[in-house]
């Protein structure tokens, strides 16, 4: 990969994530990918020679203002509204009180304290928007998630994105200097249903901690986690919300066991995750789920977990479940892979990029449970095909790391903050 002369890349970064914070355990509430994403990408530009200033809406009155995620990285915590009790769908009416807290504390430093601001998600964008107008720098934009792309997609049940998180997207669309897409599917999706201007768009896969997630001993990882040696280990990882389906696991487990009755005594299937987003509505219906469906003495309910302990899950897995409705990337996808882990997961968005098929894992179009159960036969009564799979796996992991990402963003914000002085300079000569 070509990257910039270092000269080029910003001193400090200001980096927006108003609606969940990177110190937060991803898997629960609205914690997730973006987390990961902004942590890590932070973590590396530090590494890099950018300071990285994280502003985040303060959840709690037990944080501190400030926190160090690594040297060089500091996350600010923004009080803005209560701290509880608020969701995404809240946070729109705090936007003023967020940008105010963030130009608050950029004030307090010198002119060109910030070479280049950063946003992700929409809301993020709103301030970021901004605070690109009253501090003269670029604004690079990253959407993780697009409002027209669910909607379009939508699980039965699920409430629609607002119309407000729509005409936000676009404003935002419409004022970046660059627009971060995660493949080259969500860029097309911004110029198409979104009108971006295609210049604007830099494609910038996500990555993987390929120190952390590293193929190890299945036997080991199951007795760390009290599972069976001679299991069949289906695991679901992620937020318990109907955008990520483990419904359609379970409805696709339990059609399994209907076909296939003698392999229960030795199927388990792990559901990894807490309630997120309208999840939270119902935070026990997909234990209701199993026991209606005759198989909650298959399906084990665990709580979120990162780092050794979410690696010793992967490692037990024989495959790791994603049927999600959307996923801009499917970050799960790519932890599991590099664990040695093979996938099934649903044939949309990102996760086409995530998941090679047939060669890493398999993809499976649509969310009929009979189906995904034919899927997942083939993973539990084929050992050979799972060999094949696992063997691809680290192979098509490892060239996702975060180092490549990070560089690539890097490299996107010299092009933008070039963009963004081009700009200026040709409007103040035409003035």
């Amino acid at each position: 990969m070509t990257t910039r002369p270092r000269r080029l890349r910003p001193r400090r970064a200001a980096v927006l994530s108003l609606h969940t914070s990177p110190l937060e355990q991803p898997g629960t509430g609205d914690a997730g990918g973006m987390n990961v994403y902004v942590a890590q990408t932070a973590r590396r530009m530090a590494e890099l020679g950018t300071e990285v200033e994280i502003f985040t809406r303060a959840t709690s009155s037990d944080v501190p203002p400030t926190a160090q995620l690594v040297p060089g990285v500091t996350v600010r915590h923004v009080v803005a509204g209560p701290f509880e009790g608020l969701d995404k769908n809240d946070l729109p009416a705090q936007l003023c009180t967020f940008a105010a807290g963030v130009l608050r504390a950029e004030a307090r430093n010198a002119p060109g304290h910030f070479d280049v601001v950063h946003s992700h998600y929409w809301l993020s964008g709103q301030v970021g928007w901004l605070a690109r107008e009253r501090w003269g720098v670029p604004l690079v934009h990253t959407v993780h998630t697009l409002a027209k792309v669910k909607n379009a997609a939508l699980a039965s049940g699920d409430t629609p994105e607002p119309r407000v998180r729509v005409v936000g997207e676009e404003q935002v669309v419409d004022d970046a200097d660059r627009i971060v897409a995660n493949t080259d599917l969500e860029a097309r999706h911004l110029v198409e249903l979104y009108g971006a201007d295609p210049d604007t768009i830099a494609t910038v896969p996500p990555g993987v901690d390929l120190d952390v997630f590293t193929p190890g001993d299945a036997r080991e990882a199951r007795a760390k986690l009290g599972l069976p040696q001679d299991a069949h280990v289906l695991a679901f990882v992620g937020r318990i919300q109907p955008l990520k389906a483990p419904d359609v696991l379970l409805r696709a487990t339990g059609e399994l066991l209907r076909r296939r009755p003698e392999l229960r005594d030795r199927l388990v299937v792990p559901v990894v995750g807490g309630p997120s987003g309208t999840g939270l509505e119902h935070p026990e219906s997909l234990h209701e789920l199993a026991r209606s469906l005759g198989i909650d003495d298959v399906v084990r309910f665990l709580p979120p977990r990162s780092g050794a302990d979410l690696t010793a899950v992967y490692r037990a897995a024989d495959a790791v479940v994603v049927p999600s409705h959307n996923e801009s990337f499917g970050l799960v996808a790519l932890e599991a892979q590099a664990c040695g882990t093979p996938v099934v997961a649903a044939r949309v968005g990102g996760l086409a990029v995530a998941v090679d098929h047939d060669t890493s894992g398999l993809l499976v179009d649509g969310h009929d449970p009979g189906r995904w159960a034919d899927a997942l036969q083939r993973i539990v009564l084929d050992p050979d095909l799972r060999s094949r799979l696992a063997r691809g796996t680290t192979t098509h992991a490892e060239p996702f790391s975060w180092q490549r990402t990070t560089e690539a963003l890097l490299d996107t914000y010299a092009q933008a903050t070039a963009a963004f002085h081009a700009r200026f300079a040709t409007e103040e000569a035409t003035a």
